[in-house]
């Protein structure tokens, strides 16, 4: 599997050329990075170019890397990625890109070269804050539109004080107080010792 995509990786870096910045093939997959400013091009010829042939997009994720390798990581914090599948040629292909600015991270859309993008980019924003520049109708999907932060950021508060449900007498959503009492669950562990007696011995 891993020498397959190893072609792979090989025929993309020849016709892509500069627009790839680095590949790995890990536990038979390919992935491969491009830059925010080259994700069009390269994507509209992993599309296009017959030898390739990925005509879907079947997911796009937010990644943050803020507290990736422990704090250690070095590059930029958000990047979204994109899992392509080629139907005619039998294969997949991951494909990284970071946001080069932290504190505004934006990317192109790819709207226009798979549409399955629409709310998957509309679910980065939502969760990670990436906007997708370029995209016909960015805006929240999974949260409320009055919701506030990100909810899959790293620095994004594990505990509130405030709940939010939908009240059908009222026809809409409303906030009100947590009405549940925080408790920290501790683990019930069962043990059956007689059943590994004798075992190791």
């Amino acid at each position: 599997m891993s020498v397959r995509y190893q072609k792979l990786a090989d025929l993309i870096v020849d016709r892509l050329g500069a627009l790839v910045q680095r590949h790995v093939v890990a536990r038979g997959e390919l992935t491969i990075e491009v830059a925010a400013a080259d994700l069009i091009e390269a994507m509209t010829r992993l599309r296009d170019l017959p030898e390739f042939g990925f005509d879907q997009l079947v997911d796009l994720c937010g990644v943050d890397y803020a507290s990736y390798r422990n704090g250690g990581w070095e590059g930029a914090r958000f990047a979204a990625v994109y899992h392509l599948l080629s139907v005619a040629n039998n294969r997949r292909l991951r494909v990284r890109a970071f946001a080069t600015d932290d504190d505004y991270p934006v990317l192109p859309t790819v709207t226009a070269i798979w549409s399955s993008a629409n709310w998957y980019e509309r679910e980065a924003f939502d969760l990670f804050g990436l906007l997708f520049d370029g995209h016909p109708d960015l805006r929240r999907i999974l949260t409320d539109y009055g919701f506030v932060g990100h909810p899959f950021r790293k620095d994004f508060p594990l505990e509130g004080h405030v709940e939010m449900r939908y009240d059908p007498e009222q026809r809409r959503v409303i906030y009100q107080p947590v009405t549940i009492e925080p408790r920290v669950n501790q683990p019930r562990v069962i043990r059956d010792d007689h059943r590994y007696a004798g075992q190791g011995e």
